[in-house]
């Protein structure tokens, strides 16, 4: 199946960074893709949310999450070697954004880069499952490997989703692929 590109956002000193448009029933698996995404307030999370069809430019605050969450670090000395569920990224039928990359550094030198795979968000009959896999170079000189993944509870179609910080702004390049 092709990937096909059908557009590129790259925030600057954004609070966020919205995908309000080509999010529809063209493809059954939409792909972002996160390149440098470096926050300006030291240990922040990158988050995600959505909105529904039913609530056009709403709050990013009414789709319920169910996830969970695990990662894999290392130290930059090459010690602490970990594997880990983290039980505090999950999300339990909950409003807020879910958490696909944590702990970034804001230094020159320390970003996240990932992707998320967000599947039939089109859908009136099913929910809309994710799942994310980030690399980030943490603001405690940690290499980490994060893993989310879950569900969002609604069967109405999905049509915009949101990226931000958790704290503070935030550059970076993201692409949005539709495949099929």
């Amino acid at each position: 199946m092709a990937m096909t590109l059908i557009t590129t956002n790259e925030p600057s000193g954004a609070a966020s960074s919205s995908f309000t448009s080509g999010i529809d029933s063209t493809y059954k698996l939409y792909i972002f893709k996160f390149y440098d995404v470096n926050p300006a307030t030291n240990a922040s999370a990158f988050t995600f949310q959505v909105n529904a069809t039913d609530d056009p430019g709403g709050g990013y605050d009414t789709s319920l999450i169910t996830s969970t969450a695990f990662e894999a670090y290392l130290s930059e000395a090459d010690s602490n070697p970990t594997l880990t569920y983290n039980a505090g990224d999950d999300l339990a039928q909950s409003a807020s954004f879910q958490q696909i990359a944590f702990d970034i550094g804001n230094g020159a030198d320390e970003s996240c880069a990932g992707v998320l795979h967000l599947f039939n968000p089109a859908s009136t009959t099913y929910v809309k499952h994710f799942y994310s896999r980030f690399h980030t170079y943490m603001a405690s000189d940690y290499s980490n490997d994060q893993f989310a993944a879950g569900y969002i509870n609604t069967t109405t179609a999905i049509d915009d989703i949101q990226f931000k910080m958790s704290s503070g702004n935030f550059d970076g390049t993201i692409k949005m692929y539709g495949v099929g």
